[in-house]
């Protein structure tokens, strides 16, 4: 069964607590919302590496498949969750492609990014229950939000830099930049 890298191709948004850079008591997470071209591709692939996995179950009729890991918040919009412990942490780039290492670079809810994941098959212990998760391999971060309210392979930051290529927009060196209101606004 061969593994297939999904990349958004436009920026998404985060979506509820994340947990990037540092984690939080539960681990490492990131949840973001994908339009339904990301999600037509994960159904026709779904039914692929539940295949592989049923193929395994020890006896079908008596298994129980899991929902899909991505879960419809509005017409046309889904939103995905990935979680990871220290040892499958991925690599997070800004848009030149440079390492994001500072844990306090604010990336919150708001905050958009590039992903790079695919979908793996798995069978719970107990033989019987089995589905596919989401694994992350890889982030590119376009903007911040400052307001506070997984396997990766063998990808190292470089790769997941060429995954992304470049992108206008945050860059780990620069200070955020918002942009200015006009004279046309007023205060209020």
């Amino acid at each position: 069964m061969s593994r297939t890298i999904h990349t958004t191709d436009k920026p998404v948004t985060l979506e509820g607590y994340q947990a990037i850079l540092a984690p939080s008591k539960f681990g490492y997470s990131l949840s973001a919302i994908v339009d339904s071209n990301i999600i037509d591709k994960l159904e026709t692939e779904r039914s692929e590496v539940l295949k592989w996995a049923e193929s395994k179950l020890k006896n079908l009729k008596r298994s129980t498949l899991r929902p899909e890991p991505w879960e419809e918040v509005s017409e046309g919009n889904y939103k995905i969750k990935f979680s990871w412990n220290e040892e499958k942490r991925p690599p997070v780039v800004d848009t030149e492609g440079a390492p994001v290492t500072d844990v306090k670079t604010p990336l919150y809810a708001g905050s958009t990014v590039k992903l790079g994941f695919y979908q793996k098959p798995y069978i719970l212990r107990d033989g019987v229950t089995y589905g596919s998760s989401l694994k992350l391999v890889g982030v590119q971060v376009v903007s911040v939000k400052g307001e506070a309210g997984v396997d990766t392979g063998d990808l190292d930051a470089d790769a997941v830099a060429e995954l992304f290529g470049t992108t206008a927009g945050f860059k780990t060196g620069d200070p955020n930049v918002t942009p200015a209101p006009t004279d046309d606004e007023e205060d209020f």
